[in-house]
């Protein structure tokens, strides 16, 4: 079970590293919860790779500064639909 657990979190890391995805983009891609995207990315991908894991911490955290550009722009997008 362990296996599959870094697997898969090593899977998902590659992944937000080559699209620079969104935790809830990650989670639609591969059919899981945003919270076990965060937990693999956050928590168990540390305990298996450091390395990758600082890698996707630098992805996480630029998603994270611009998640309020990307709301007003899906306000703006959902208003221009709208009018």
């Amino acid at each position: 079970m362990k296996e599959g657990l870094e697997k898969r979190a090593q899977e998902l890391a590659v992944y937000v590293i080559e699209t620079g995805a969104t935790v809830r983009a990650a989670a639609r891609h591969f059919g899981i919860s945003k919270s076990t995207v965060h937990k693999d990315l956050t928590v168990r991908l540390e305990q298996y790779d450091k390395i990758l894991s600082a890698q996707v911490r630098g992805v996480l955290d630029e998603n994270k500064r611009e998640r309020h550009i990307r709301g007003g722009m899906a306000t703006k997008r959902k208003y221009e639909r709208m009018g």
